[in-house]
């Protein structure tokens, strides 16, 4: 069975080497060893070049005599959910969705992000009780980063 520590430590290996900003976000390996392994860069998008030279480090590092695998090198997408700290970093100054264990969901920017908590400045129109016309609402609603159950970035074209 091919080991998920080894793969870890064979895309940080290539990962460090090509030294430009790209981090490992997720490895995945199936009962039917199909690796997956997602990997981001804080600089803006992990390139084809990058996400094929990983992959050859994978490659040339394991047997298939031993053992038969399938094997993809690719970014999360932006659609997928937060999972590691430098995605938060690299989303700073950006537009989010949290949902919180207690399923409480917060949109707005994300004005603050280290290992500890977050801060999301949330922008709400509302009525004005006394003068009946709407007016902007601006919280800041600071989350412990174990309260937040999922992280999306908010796609807007």
């Amino acid at each position: 069975m091919i080991e998920k520590k080894e793969i870890i430590r064979l895309a940080q290996e290539r990962i460090n080497e090509l030294d430009n900003g790209n981090y490992l976000v997720d490895v995945n390996i199936s009962s039917k060893n199909a690796i997956n392994v997602r990997m981001d860069n804080l600089h803006g998008g992990v390139s084809v070049k990058d996400c094929v030279s990983v992959s050859r480090n994978i490659e040339h590092n394991l047997d298939r005599e031993q053992e038969d695998f399938e094997l993809q090198v690719s970014s999360p997408g932006i659609d997928q959910p937060f999972m590691v700290q430098q995605q938060y970093l690299k989303n700073v100054g950006r537009n989010v969705t949290v949902t919180t264990f207690s399923e409480e969901i917060i949109s707005g920017e994300l004005i603050k992000a280290d290992q500890k908590e977050i801060s999301i400045k949330e922008i709400k129109t509302e009525k004005n009780k006394l003068t009946n016309k709407k007016q902007q609402v601006e919280t800041i609603h600071q989350l412990s980063m174990s309260e937040v159950r999922e992280t999306k970035l908010i796609i807007s074209f």
